[in-house]
């Protein structure tokens, strides 16, 4: 007898449920052994958006509740997609399934340290060499065609367009200081010339932050070794990628803005007053926006009087 899963009427409940390891992992373990897939040695991973377990050391299970199969349909063809592809590993897909209306993937366990648990305590010169390494990745899966994701969508420009719509109301709610929303509305006006709607897209992850990379350590320090987390690609204007590292990484240095600039393939003279706007304006428009919360310079909304200020800060030149 087959252990089942049950429905959600919405994604709160749902994580709600997903807290509690103890509730779904047997369902878990019973489509492991299902599916012929090792059940001994098992590591529940409490983070992330869906339920993922590893089995043993070599692979991981993932569990994608009905709510979000787009999560499922475009790690399925991402890692299809960038197969053999890229110079740094990706999972490779093993097997995948559904049962009670979830999809799974299982995959391969890709060898490292999380990023997120190795970044604070790297040197400054082992960071700056990551961050080139992040922007070169982002250049080369960028430089594979989108092929089925594309046709996942959304569509870049609908996808500008919604976010624009939606965009004051999300930083009211999230804290933005009332003293920059009329800069943010100049902003918006300007968005539909200064971010370029007819594109030939690629792929976007929208999350190059150090929880979803690992890395490990050589002989010359720290280096990136791999990539995972594929739930939300889609195709749109490549810079929207750079937006992740800019803000949980590089803290407005110069030296790691102008390292990940270089590894995307950036010299120090794109970072001109087109691009730093470009960025600041996508940095709003991003379907994470959550500046206050979430840009990596201590206490930047007393440091920055305009959020022209807060281009300039985190993309000095």
């Amino acid at each position: 007898m087959t252990v089942g899963l049950p429905h959600f009427a919405d994604i709160d409940a749902f994580d709600d449920w997903r807290g509690q390891a103890n509730d779904w992992l047997p369902a878990a373990l019973d489509i492991a052994g299902a599916a012929g897939l090792p059940v001994a040695d098992v590591t529940v991973f409490g983070t992330g958006t869906n339920l993922v377990i590893g089995l043993g050391p070599t692979l991981i299970l993932k569990i994608f509740p009905p709510l979000l199969r787009r999560q499922f349909l475009a790690e399925r063809a991402s890692l299809g997609q960038l197969a053999n592809r890229l110079p740094l590993p990706v999972p490779e897909l093993v097997a995948e399934g559904e049962r009670d209306g979830w999809p799974w993937l299982a995959m391969t366990r890709l060898d490292g340290a999380l990023g997120s648990e190795v970044w604070p305590g790297l040197t400054e010169t082992a960071k700056e060499r990551i961050l080139a390494e992040i922007g070169a990745t982002i250049a080369a899966v960028q430089a594979v065609p989108p092929g089925p994701i594309a046709a996942l969508g959304p569509d870049w420009p609908a996808f500008i367009s919604g976010q624009i719509a939606h965009c004051r109301a999300r930083q009211i709610r999230l804290g933005l200081p009332a003293r920059y929303l009329e800069e943010l509305d100049e902003l918006l006006a300007a968005a539909s010339t200064a971010v370029p709607r007819d594109i030939d897209p690629v792929i976007l992850t929208g999350e190059y932050i150090p929880e979803n990379f690992l890395l490990a350590e050589g002989g010359d320090g720290w280096h990136l070794a791999g990539l995972f987390d594929f739930g939300d690609v889609f195709a749109g204007l490549g810079e929207y990628d750079l937006l992740g590292p800019s803000a949980f990484m590089t803290e407005g240095r110069p030296g790691r803005v102008r390292a990940l600039f270089a590894g995307y393939g950036y010299g120090p003279d794109r970072i001109d007053d087109a691009l730093i706007r470009r960025l600041l304006i996508l940095t709003f428009l991003h379907r994470a926006s959550d500046p206050v919360g979430k840009i990596a310079i201590a206490d930047w909304p007393t440091k920055a009087k305009t959020l022209e200020q807060l281009g300039r800060m985190m993309w000095p030149r």
